[in-house]
């Protein structure tokens, strides 16, 4: 019985983090938001022994930090953290569209286009843009064909979370997204990589152009 209870308590505890997970994601919990175990256990609907557990999973990836006086708060990233992060993510993801020239299968390539071809129907509905392009990057970064670089991937992801809603909210964002992800395409087809990575890093550095223009009208609102 006690195994099963700790069973129990480690499930419920993912599960809380996920749904945590997506709060931050949606920006309904901020950078600096602090983080209590009673408040969370109301909003979640849960007792506070999972909110715990998901706690200590957010703080194991990054994503929460233990500040004197206050406890657990969302963490904060400043400006050059964020260009450190998108810096990395061209790196690794840039990798993974040489390597997916490599080795991807025509019908993960032919996915990938059915996926953009939705992304480009859907310019003004965010929340399916941003369900699509998700997809989209996850079919490359399995395509890439190697799990540690999927790993370090993930990792960065979660970190970006942090930062809040998708940039294709910004401006002209998502049509351009649109555009940079036919030229990976095309560079995919051709099964040549030095232009896959050249196409991957472009979006990225794009998409943190678009990220700081996100920032800093936030700071002005």
């Amino acid at each position: 019985m006690p195994h099963d209870s700790t069973q129990t308590d480690a499930s419920q505890g993912h599960d809380a983090y996920t749904r945590l997970l997506t709060e931050i994601r949606h920006g309904r919990l901020s950078p600096g938001d602090r983080l209590t175990e009673t408040d969370l256990a109301t909003r979640l609907g849960t007792s506070r022994t999972p909110v715990r557990e998901a706690i200590r999973l957010l703080e194991a990836d990054g994503l929460v930090i233990h500040t004197p006086r206050v406890g657990a708060v969302i963490r904060q990233l400043d400006y050059a953290e964020i260009t450190e992060l998108y810096e990395m993510r061209g790196v690794l993801e840039g990798t993974a569209a040489r390597f997916a020239a490599r080795a991807a299968y025509p019908s993960e390539i032919d996915e990938m286009a059915a996926i953009n071809a939705e992304m480009a129907a859907a310019l003004s509905d965010v929340d399916r843009l941003y369900e699509a392009n998700r997809q989209f990057h996850d079919i490359l970064r399995n395509a890439a064909r190697n799990r540690f670089l999927l790993r370090a991937v993930e990792a960065v992801q979660k970190t970006l979370l942090i930062l809040g809603p998708s940039t294709m909210e910004e401006g002209t964002r998502a049509e351009a997204a649109v555009a940079e992800h036919a030229r990976l395409i095309d560079a995919l087809r051709a099964r040549d990589g030095d232009a896959a990575e050249a196409a991957m890093r472009a979006h990225i550095e794009a998409a943190h152009r678009a990220r700081q223009r996100q920032l800093r009208q936030g700071r002005e609102t």
